[in-house]
């Protein structure tokens, strides 16, 4: 029979060009004409960050967690992953409390890398203007020169306010340092702060929350040159022809007054003022791992009273570690992404289904046209050859049996 001349191979080619036809067909690309299938439900978050909008303590135990310290008074604080983020616990997270020397850490973010460590400067008379009275000082005097690092080295270790004032001036002045820590709290996600001094001296409006503080330290961390003061136990600072030694304040990293030093401590912030109360930032790492914790103000005890729960709240997160699940998030909120306005009905109309976006390669377009020609052609080809084959085997019907010939 003449259908013979249709070999096998040819059948094959020809499955496959039409399986190829099909599958073009059920693409994207063809199937604007289609009502899309709703999207799946999208999976719920591990952790509402609502909850640390809630008041009173906050936290998330699985089986074997230990409980929290029960001894802790601060007013607020919170515990959480320095590397992931994920906060673990908190008392009143947002609540707004004054930060006093806490602030200083906010400071060091938005200003450390505009100014030069290595820049001396001569200091003049009233960059000194405005220190509050009984604030902490490391010595700063008028007509001395200094490095910008001895300063910084005056407000990590002794919480030195006539050394906030004179990076400050530094920067630009005290007005737009303020503007500039405003402007990094925002960009950090620390919403609750509101800067009115940048060395944190009590000043009317001036607040913080130990969700922000954490924040501060978290991001103080992952800098190295912030890091790298804020663990400093012991340095000297200039005075002249001589220089005398400067200790840090944070008793949880001296061990000074007191305070036994917590074991793999990172440092970062301590304040007091007599609004504020005591105040600290702390972080500590054990076993790879770094834990942050902000606490605020504690309500009995002593002096040591604020390292003292700091240390039983780390202890609490590393025992705590894969025991409890996070009740929020320390990460900064995704940033805007400006979008093109929606175009016009008549212009959407005019676009091509195969148009891509731009940036995009301008090949998978030309890889479908190019396969939907060779589909298009193919499927010619093959029904010009069906065509053939069926006059052939009328042709040899009619001759064969002119009664069965079809057409």
């Amino acid at each position: 029979m003449v259908i013979r001349n249709l070999s096998r191979s040819s059948s094959v080619r020809a499955g496959a060009l039409s399986l190829g036809a099909l599958v073009l067909l059920s693409s994207p690309v063809a199937a604007s004409d289609v009502p899309a299938e709703p999207a799946p439900p999208r999976p719920l978050p591990a952790y509402s960050s609502a909850l640390l909008d809630q008041a009173g303590v906050q936290v998330r135990p699985g089986l074997g967690a230990p409980a929290l310290p029960a001894d802790v008074s601060a007013r607020a604080w919170l515990v959480a992953d320095a590397g992931t983020g994920e906060v673990l616990a908190a008392r009143d997270a947002h609540r707004p409390l004054p930060p006093a020397s806490t602030l200083k850490s906010l400071f060091a973010l938005s200003t450390l890398s505009r100014l030069d460590p290595e820049l001396r400067h001569v200091v003049a008379e009233h960059e000194l203007d405005g220190v509050g009275e009984g604030s902490s000082m490391v010595g700063v005097a008028e007509g001395r020169a200094y490095r910008v690092a001895d300063l910084w080295r005056g407000v990590f270790l002794s919480s030195g306010n006539d050394a906030v004032h004179v990076l400050a001036g530094l920067n630009g002045g005290l007005e737009k340092t303020v503007r500039e820590m405003r402007a990094k709290a925002r960009e950090l996600g620390a919403n609750d702060t509101h800067v009115v001094s940048p060395d944190g001296y009590d000043a009317a409006g001036q607040v913080s929350s130990a969700y922000d503080l954490a924040v501060f330290g978290r991001a103080g961390l992952a800098d190295p040159e912030f890091a790298r003061y804020c663990s400093t136990r012991v340095a000297h600072f200039p005075a002249g022809g001589w220089s005398y030694p400067i200790q840090n304040t944070n008793r949880l990293l001296t061990g000074a007054d007191g305070v036994a030093p917590y074991p793999g401590l990172l440092g970062v912030k301590n304040g007091y003022t007599s609004h504020a109360g005591a105040t600290l930032i702390s972080a500590a790492q054990r076993d790879g791992r770094t834990l942050v914790v902000s606490v605020m103000n504690p309500r009995g005890g002593s002096g040591r009273a604020v390292y003292e729960e700091a240390r039983a709240l780390l202890d609490w997160g590393f025992a705590a570690a894969g025991k409890v699940r996070p009740v929020g998030s320390l990460q900064p909120p995704p940033k805007k992404v400006r979008t093109a306005p929606a175009a016009s009905p008549a212009h959407a109309a005019g676009q091509s289904a195969l148009a891509v976006q731009p940036g995009d390669s301008d090949w998978p377009a030309v890889l479908l046209v190019v396969a939907g020609s060779v589909v298009l052609l193919a499927g010619c080809v093959v029904a010009a050859r069906r065509r053939t084959v069926r006059r052939r085997r009328a042709t040899v019907a009619r001759r064969t049996d002119p009664e069965r010939a079809v057409e």
